[in-house]
């Protein structure tokens, strides 16, 4: 856990470990959610970075339920 602080402009600085760790870069997207008072920072990752995650994995059951009919 880091403490950063908010500026004039609402802007906060990232700790470097934490932007190292979540491979976030300059220019990177975030999205940002609210939950119970939580305020949560998520990278936007493009499409082709999951790019073989899920390789060999059996997706003919995934299918909408009215495709099924």
């Amino acid at each position: 856990m880091e403490n950063v602080r908010v500026s004039k402009k609402y802007q906060v600085v990232i700790p470097e470990k934490l932007r190292s760790e979540a491979g976030i870069k300059p220019g990177d997207r975030m999205v940002a959610i609210l939950k119970s008072g939580i305020l949560t920072y998520v990278p936007v990752r493009p499409l082709r970075s999951t790019k073989g995650m899920i390789k060999g994995l059996d997706t003919r059951h995934l299918r909408d339920e009215r495709d099924r009919f």
